[in-house]
């Protein structure tokens, strides 16, 4: 049985520069999501091609869990599978690096000033990580199971 990785290992792989080979499977795919949605950052709508890559990279992780993490009957399921979560994490981690200016626009929208803007993103995202760490052990005492589709 695969390990799942831990949130500290996920927020450093979203850090990552594009091409750098990542040894976890999970961890390549979610730096792959974070480069979609930095493609897609401050556009109305994501586009065909983009939407398409993302759901192609929230399977792969899924398929990866399918194969990889023992799932406990009696658990309680978890309404979402990891690569949805892991999705949500890295739309936020870019949002939360926007606000900061540490990539291109604070706000492109212009609605929020932008202390607020990155202080409301990087508490988002650390309660992101927050829940995808208890998520995570939760499935590893098998106290919760993740869906298989």
């Amino acid at each position: 049985m695969g390990d799942l990785p831990s949130a500290t290992a996920l927020l450093q792989a979203f850090r990552e520069p594009t091409g750098v080979r990542l040894e976890h499977s999970v961890l390549g795919a979610a730096r792959d999501l974070v480069e979609c949605h930095e493609r897609s950052y401050g556009t109305l709508g994501t586009g065909g091609a983009i939407d398409a890559e993302r759901a192609a990279l929230i399977d792969r992780i899924d398929t990866w869990v399918a194969h990889h993490v023992q799932h406990r009957g009696g658990a309680s399921l978890h309404t979402e599978t990891l690569g949805a979560v892991i999705d949500r994490m890295a739309a936020k981690w870019v949002t939360a690096q926007h606000a900061l200016g540490l990539t291109g626009p604070a706000d492109p929208s212009g609605t929020l000033p932008p202390a607020a803007d990155a202080h409301l993103h990087w508490v988002r995202l650390a309660e992101l990580a927050d829940g995808y760490r208890d998520l995570v052990t939760d499935i590893l005492e098998h106290r919760r199971r993740l869906p298989v589709f």
